[in-house]
């Protein structure tokens, strides 16, 4: 399509992105245009003169001539710099070196160090760009006062660029005017309970945000939690740290640079208040400004009410002050062009065009959905850049539609603790209020936890600032998302006491009404015409948003609640509220419509969680009462049993035995409990769980609160597993809100480990917890004193599993503390929890003590025969009550073998004693057996696999065998120098009548058919041998034969056979149908 012929006519100005000449004479002012537009590629002027000449030159002379008689910006700046004094010169070189100039960094020593005037020169234009160095050499001349070198330059360049401007200089200098208008849209905003003409400044309310780059793999990926977006994503520091703005478009590495930049974060997050912060900073030159003369807003909101086909010129114009802009010249360098696409995940139109339909020129006029898509998958204006905000829910539709492209994710994570801070000192005029009201919400960990997000501390804030100016008692703020709404819906209420209570219950009904009916269809913008079908009157309304699109699209009626998250609280009231004179018929549309929208919530995957959630929270007995008369409405009694039922029938498995993706929907069920605040209610929730497992999740603050609260109110509870979760930390460092000295007065309180408020649970719990599971869930010695806390005063646990934390020797001290006082602990799992032989002195003390601890495992500590020296030290003492010891891969060698080997003399209680991937050798193999022979010896199970036991070993063992009444499993796999000749001497022993051993493993041991004859005797013989594992030995069709003949024999006692054969040849599978004939119970695992 011609981009003339698209302009319809009367529309008043021309879409063309290349404009067609208005001169003939192919003068120097419309030559290069005219070139460009036919492909001849030529190179444009610097300078273009005006149309003067009636007899036109020839096009190829004139840039030549123009070229001759002007000085380029090179030209001036190293002219400039030539005049410089040496010294002056030798100062300008070193503070060019340490210049920042806007998001680039200063240009290496190295560089400058020897260099001269020309190669200084050369070094700014390629580090800044032409216009930009010389931008960059005025603002040092400044800072040296070398102001006479500084207005040089500055001359120099308005002579260099001429009176009459190329494109490109056209654009620079529209560039300005664009600035100031950005400046003045956007440096101000709007609370959303500001009354007509009151803003504050952008900058007032926007606090730096945690912004992380996103490096998960899809299945990684968590769902958004609801408006409120609570749910952060899991840090790892060694694959992700906090970025700003000013790095979005840096490359990782050897990577090239994004072109498009995924924003992602939930509801009430930060994304749009951080894309107006990017338009502005760029304005005001502080950010992108050698990256990208142009950054240009687009709001998917709006363009869901764009019926009209449009372009991306189009776009352009929009964010324009004016219908003067050279759009055309703007386009030109779309390398330097930056679009942020606001809002994604709130299109209302789908992707599913052919590609065929791509829009590849920049003024072709589309559907909106087809610019968008094409701007996605870079067919239009391919060397762009975007950045585009969504929430989390939209995000793999997005990524199905950037394809391929250059992209980088990142996401926000919401305020840092220190930001929270900042965020009370700006928003609060008065000082002391600030204190008061940060210190208030300090105190209560819940609300703080709340204020991560930034929608949600301006309304915490909106609310404590509102009832201090009203003298109110800020205790009347409590610890729910629902509470903190209240009390910003009465404020507001008591804000329009003018009205009638019939006007105030009409407009609440109809805001019930309208939100209710647009999380049914999924809508959150109405327009006027919906607004008045809900009985409301718009300019009347307290929480909506009016005309927020009429000055840049012309839609002059467009509303939208003040936040996502207001539009589902009323949507949970539609669903309580009912007439003070209720029929039969009313009572059951309320709970038809309660039943609708769990039935919705559950089949659709949590969909309308922070409504459901409201929904509890307005049902609390207690507040009930406060917020009827607030509402001027009642609350209906009926929906509480509902909601019990709907939680009491959830499965058991499905609900409380989850993993990865679905953490995040089942755990909502508990947020909603948490939200009832009603013993009773969770109690009777609860009432049938004895298990709760919540596995490879991470639990933010609130997630800890709720987590917390329902199992102290689980009363039945008897097994809680968390392994290979997370816990969100508060943050370290705690700088003051500002610098006066006042603020030394309000420090924090000490900071809890991460599993406080879960061990404060569950010794307030009346449950009878038997089993409490952190495996690798990343905890810290900090943790060890909580657990020991509840170690001392639980009386029911009995199984603590700890196992891949780093608690330390540190950690295992102040666990000990817990168990050597009256802890009725039976089994403890230390295994890979970083401890040495310090904490194996601390755990030889328990072990002394301790009347019920009777299983340990230390695998996977760097113990060192040190470590366990101490550690037998309790073994042997006459009050120890180990029954089972695991030393796995403890760094051991022989010089420990003699202490194990005098608890085995001594212990009158060690039956399972592991010491796999140790090397022991044959000397300690030695030790070990003297120990194992002794009568006193009650040992049944001992693991030595990998041990580097040998032939000569076996000996031993052998000997062990013939003489021990208890030992009845034996594990020596992964030796493999043990072979046929350690097979055949521990066979002497296994032979003997006195031998007990039940169980036997030998694989991977470098055996072959020599030691099978030896094995079929023992199966002859052995009246107590039940389990052989040869598996992973070459023992061949002889070898299978001899062993055949021992299993056929009548008094073989084996059941289960572990056994490699390769590929069995008919003739072996034929020997094995005989033994299955004969003994048809024996299972023999090939």
């Amino acid at each position: 399509m011609g981009a003339a012929g698209a302009v319809p006519a009367g529309e008043g100005r021309a879409r063309s992105c290349l404009p067609a000449p208005t001169c003939t004479s192919h003068c120097c002012t419309c030559w290069p245009l005219l070139g460009a537009a036919q492909g001849q590629g030529r190179e444009e002027p610097a300078l273009a003169p005006l149309c003067a000449a009636a007899t036109p030159e020839p096009p190829e002379i004139v840039p030549n001539r123009l070229m001759m008689s002007r000085k380029t910006l090179s030209d001036v700046l190293v002219q400039v710099l030539e005049d410089l004094a040496e010294q002056d010169f030798k100062k300008f070189r070193h503070k060019l070196s340490e210049f920042a100039f806007e998001d680039k960094p200063s240009i290496p020593w190295s560089k400058l160090e020897k260099a001269d005037r020309i190669d200084a020169a050369r070094h700014l234009k390629e580090h800044y760009g032409q216009e930009s160095a010389v931008d960059v050499a005025i603002k040092i001349f400044s800072t040296l006062n070398l102001n006479n070198s500084a207005l040089k330059l500055e001359q120099g360049k308005k002579t260099a660029l001429g009176p009459q401007q190329t494109p490109e200089t056209s654009a620079n200098a529209y560039r300005e005017k664009y600035r100031e208008h950005i400046r003045n849209k956007y440096s101000a905003i709007k609370d959303m309970n500001a009354r007509l003409g009151e803003n504050v400044k952008l900058n007032n309310r926007y606090r730096k945000l945690i912004i992380v780059k996103e490096h998960r793999h899809k299945k990684q990926r968590e769902n958004e939690i609801t408006a409120l977006g609570r749910r952060h994503a899991e840090i790892m520091a060694e694959h992700a740290s906090p970025i700003t703005i000013a790095n979005l478009f840096d490359s990782e590495k050897d990577e090239q640079s994004p072109q498009i930049v995924v924003l992602q974060g939930a509801a009430g997050i930060g994304k749009t208040l951080t894309a107006r912060k990017i338009m502005v900073d760029w304005a005001n030159e502080e950010l992108y400004q050698s990256r990208f003369d142009y950054v240009f807003y687009i709001n998917c909101r709006e363009l869901n009410f764009v019926s009209e086909q449009g372009c991306v010129e189009d776009l352009i114009f929009k964010n324009c002050p004016d219908q003067n802009a050279p759009t055309k010249e703007i386009l030109m360098n779309p390398e330097k062009l930056l679009f942020i696409i606001d809002g994604f995940d709130e299109l209302s139109f789908s992707f599913n065009r052919s590609e065929s339909n791509f829009s590849f020129d920049p003024c072709e006029k589309q559907p909106v959905e087809i610019i968008l898509s094409s701007l996605f998958r870079k067919q239009v204006l391919h060397k762009s850049h975007l950045i585009i905000t969504t929430r989390p829910t939209a995000l793999e539709t997005l990524r199905q539609w950037l394809g391929d492209e250059r992209c980088a994710y990142a996401e926000i994570l919401g305020f840092s603790k220190d930001e929270r801070k900042e965020y009370f000192s700006n928003f609060f005029d008065n000082e002391e209020q600030a204190i008061k009201a940060y210190n208030f919400v300090k105190d209560r960990e819940m609300l703080f936890t709340m204020c991560f997000i930034p929608i949600v501390c301006w309304i915490i804030c909106t609310v404590l600032k509102q009832q201090m100016e009203a003298g109110e008692d800020l205790a009347q703020t409590s610890r729910t998302v629902t509470d903190v709404y209240m009390l910003y819906l009465s404020s507001l209420m008591k804000g329009h006491s003018r009205n009638s209570k019939q006007q105030i219950q009409m407009n609440l009904k109809g805001l019930c009404s309208l939100a209710a009916d647009g999380v049914k269809r999924q809508e959150i913008l109405f327009k006027e015409d919906e607004i008045k079908q809900h009985g409301l009157d718009t300019a009347d309304s307290l929480f909506l948003n009016e005309n927020m699109f009429q000055k840049d699209i012309g839609c002059e009626y467009v509303y939208s609640f003040i936040h996502l998250s207001f539009q589902e609280f009323f949507a949970a009231l539609s669903c309580v509220l009912q007439k003070e004179e209720t029929t039969v018929e009313d009572s059951e549309t309320i709970l038809k419509n309660v039943k609708m929208l769990l039935k919705r919530d559950t089949n659709n995957g949590n969909s309308s969680t922070l409504t459901v959630r409201f929904l509890f929270g307005l049902l609390n007995d207690e507040r009930k009462e406060d917020w009827e008369k607030i509402l001027s409405c009642k609350i209906s009694p009926l929906i509480k049993e509902i909601l019990l039922k709907w939680v009491e029938e959830k499965p058991i498995l499905s609900l409380f035995s989850y993993v990865g993706e679905k953490t995040i929907s089942y755990l909502e069920e508990l947020h909603c409990l948490y939200e009832i605040q009603e013993k009773k209610f969770v109690q009777s929730a609860m009432n049938h769980y004895t298990e709760l497992k919540l596995t490879d999740h991470y639990f933010t603050k609130m997630d800890q609160i709720v987590l917390s609260f329902c199992v102290k109110h689980c009363c039945k509870l008897e097994s809680l597993h968390l392994s290979v979760c997370s816990f969100q930390m508060e943050d370290e460092d705690m700088p003051r809100l500002c610098q006066q000295p006042h603020w030394a007065h309000h420090q924090d309180k000490p900071h809890h480990s991460p599993i406080y408020l879960l061990c404060q649970a569950l010794k307030a719990s009346n449950s009878n917890l038997k089993t409490l599971n952190f495996e690798e869930c990343d905890l810290t010695d900090t943790c060890c004193g909580d657990l020991a806390t509840l170690l001392r005063t639980n009386q029911s646990l009995t199984d603590l599993k700890l196992g891949g934390n780093k608690l330390g020797d540190a950690g295992v001290k102040l666990l000990c503390e817990g168990l050597k006082q009256n802890c009725k602990l039976q089994s403890l799992n230390l295994e890979e929890c970083g401890v040495a032989d310090a904490g194996c002195g601390d755990l030889a003390a328990v072990l002394r003590t301790s009347q019920s601890l009777a299983e340990l495992d230390l695998s996977g500590n760097k113990l060192g025969d040190a470590g366990v020296r101490l550690l037998c030290e309790g073994l042997t003492h006459p009050n120890c009550k180990l029954e089972k010891l695991r030393l796995c891969d403890c760094g051991l060698s022989a010089a420990c073998c003699g202490d194990l080997s005098s608890v085995l003399c001594a212990s009158q209680t060690l039956t399972y004693l592991d010491l796999r991937q140790n090397k022991l050798e044959y000397s300690g193999m030695r030790q070990l057996c003297e120990g194992l022979k002794h009568p006193n010896c009650k040992l049944q199970r001992l693991g030595l696999e990998e041990c580097n036991v040998t032939a000569a070993g076996c000996g031993d063992l052998a000997a062990v065998l013939r003489a021990s009444q208890s030992l009845a499993e034996l594990d020596l796999r992964g030796n493999d120098s043990l072979g046929d000749a350690g097979v055949q001497l521990l066979c002497e022993g296994l032979k003997q009548p006195n031998c007990r051993l039940e169980r036997l493993r030998l694989c991977d041991c470098g055996l072959n058919a020599a030691c099978c004859g030896d094995l079929s005797s023992v199966l002859c013989t052995s009246q107590t041998l039940t389990y052989l594992d040869l598996r992973r030995n070459k023992l061949e069709y002889s070898g299978m034969r001899q062993l055949c003949e021992g299993l056929k024999h009548p008094n073989c006692k084996l059941q289960r056979l572990g056994v490699d054969f390769g590929h069995p040849t008919p003739e072996m599978e034929a020997e094995l149908d005989a033994v299955k004939k004969i003994k048809p119970g024996l299972n023999i695992k090939i």
